[in-house]
């Protein structure tokens, strides 16, 4: 099972999305059959098998395996990923362009830059069937700042190192890699 799968068309995000077929994608964090699964939301076997067919038609869930009991087959699916996001070019076609957007300090800009991000890297890593491993760096971290002046000097600071160490590292003939760093407040956590 893949940890994220990115649904680039609506097609996908639809059948998803169906309180169904939903509450069958709950379920399916492990592997079950029609008959499993039915019994675990409370429908028939049949009208279960027809939207894990629907699920399964998508990339959303994938066979794990059959087993043969008393002249019958069961079939055992599992869910596809273990999380599911939609890409932003599925709302209006193509994700937002953070060059369109002049303030590069608001939170549209900083909003832009992460759609591009799902949409791109979604497109790179493409079918979940294949196993392609793509090169990234995610770097998470939390900072408190005593002053916006701390905040502002850390920010020129950061720039100030990121641009020393692209310099540093940068060749015209390489195969470009996209470097994106943000900062926003983290929201308080609900108790």
């Amino acid at each position: 099972m893949h940890e994220v799968r990115v649904l680039a068309d609506g097609a996908s995000v639809e059948v998803a999305l169906d309180p169904i077929r939903a509450s069958i994608l709950d379920v399916l964090t492990e592997p079950g059959s029609a008959a499993t699964v039915a019994a675990e939301i409370g429908s028939t076997r049949q009208k279960v098998n027809y939207h894990l067919k629907a699920l399964e038609a998508h990339g959303l869930v994938e066979p794990v395996e059959t087993r043969a009991w008393g002249g019958i087959s069961e079939r055992f699916v599992r869910r596809a990923a273990r999380h599911l996001v939609v890409s932003p070019n599925v709302l209006q076609g193509t994700a937002v362009d953070p060059e369109a957007i002049a303030d590069r300090l608001s939170a549209a800009y900083l909003i832009a830059v992460n759609a591009r991000t799902v949409s791109e890297v979604g497109a790179i890593t493409g079918d979940p069937a294949t196993e392609t491993r793509v090169p990234t760096l995610t770097v998470d971290t939390v900072i408190g700042f005593a002053s916006a002046q701390d905040r502002a000097a850390f920010a020129a600071d950061l720039q100030s190192a990121i641009a020393a160490l692209a310099a540093k590292y940068h060749h015209d003939d390489g195969r470009p890699h996209r470097l994106t760093v943000s900062s926003y407040p983290r929201p308080k956590e609900s108790s």
